[in-house]
């Protein structure tokens, strides 16, 4: 039996599976930012024995613990490198606190984005197939690159930050034109340079609680300006994902989170046309560009993914 735990900016996530793509069990609760790392910690301290109990599972049967952290992490030292979200994690050995909290078991620590692409590599939409590329799209945007079911690391310390690209002559990233806090700050700002929107309206002129789910929708409604800042996201999310083909001709790219629930013919279908326009001709139609599969759990199921992964490579060196 392996546990599994996601820790993100929003989102924390404890889940019991044995390595085959189906939980046993699983808690999902949410962080609360302003206790930073303190108060993500005491919550794990108190769901995973109640978890563990609910599932009938004691600790001797857990064989190795992973966990998909929401921020770059250290493969060497298996530490918190920093957090862009949540105060406290810096340089913080969460693999050897969380082997503490379970009384000696094995734990192996990742970047979130990393884990969930391997577990769409394993269980879900990528399955079978390599290289795969997988792009969470939500409140940031991440990447990860899995080849022949292993994450690549470059020098250990992370790679395929694809939010952090510059896509246009201004030198803005991807995360700031396509992510969720991205499309609402770039309406925000053109409502408070008094441009017309139905977005005032929806946020009751209170421009601060604007969020990218409400400019979605508004350029779903047919909103010029939320249109505008759409099609500049999509435009931005068609450069990065034509520089991925261009430099790595993935077999595959996989795109999950919360934005990339728009669907078929908001998201998927646009882009499609966009990177079409766009590819490198020697490489047209040889990446595919699809939906995730493993929905809100698949941190979870990654962190496991690589558990299991970890654990018998140990044994196979013993």
């Amino acid at each position: 039996m392996y546990l599994g735990v996601e820790i993100g900016g929003t989102k924390l996530q404890v889940g019991l599976g044995d390595g085959g793509g189906k939980l046993r069990a699983l808690w999902r609760g949410t962080v609360v930012p302003e206790e930073g790392r303190a108060g993500i910690c005491q919550q794990l301290q108190k769901t995973i024995p109640q978890l563990l109990a609910q599932a009938g599972v004691t600790v001797s049967q857990l064989h190795c613990a992973g966990i998909g952290f929401g921020g770059p992490t250290d493969d060497t030292t298996q530490t918190v490198i920093t957090s862009h979200q949540i105060a406290g994690w810096d340089r913080f050995p969460l693999a050897a606190w969380l082997r503490d909290l379970l009384g000696g078991v094995p734990t192996v620590l990742c970047n979130d984005a990393d884990v969930a692409g391997l577990a769409e590599a394993m269980y879900g939409a990528g399955r079978g197939l390599s290289p795969l590329f997988y792009m969470t799209i939500g409140s940031g945007i991440g990447g990860g690159l899995i080849l022949d079911g292993t994450i690549y690391r470059g020098v250990g310390q992370g790679a395929a930050e694809i939010g952090h690209v510059p896509v246009n002559p201004q030198g803005e990233e991807l995360e700031a034109l396509a992510s969720g806090w991205g499309l609402a700050a770039q309406a925000r700002r053109r409502l408070e340079q008094g441009e017309p929107s139905l977005l005032t309206e929806m946020v009751q002129g209170e421009w601060q609680r604007l969020t990218g789910r409400q400019v979605t929708e508004a350029a779903q409604r047919g909103d010029a300006l939320a249109q505008s800042v759409w099609n500049a996201a999509l435009d931005a999310l068609a450069f990065a994902v034509d520089l991925i083909i261009r430099l790595l001709c993935p077999r595959r790219i996989v795109i999950g989170g919360g934005v990339s629930l728009l669907g078929e013919e908001c998201l998927f279908k646009p882009l499609r046309q966009r990177v079409e326009a766009r590819v490198f001709p020697p490489f047209r139609g040889l990446t595919d560009i699809v939906p995730a599969q493993l929905g809100e759990e698949v941190v979870v199921h990654g962190a496991i993914a690589l558990a299991r992964q970890h654990w018998e490579k140990a044994r196979s060196r013993a």
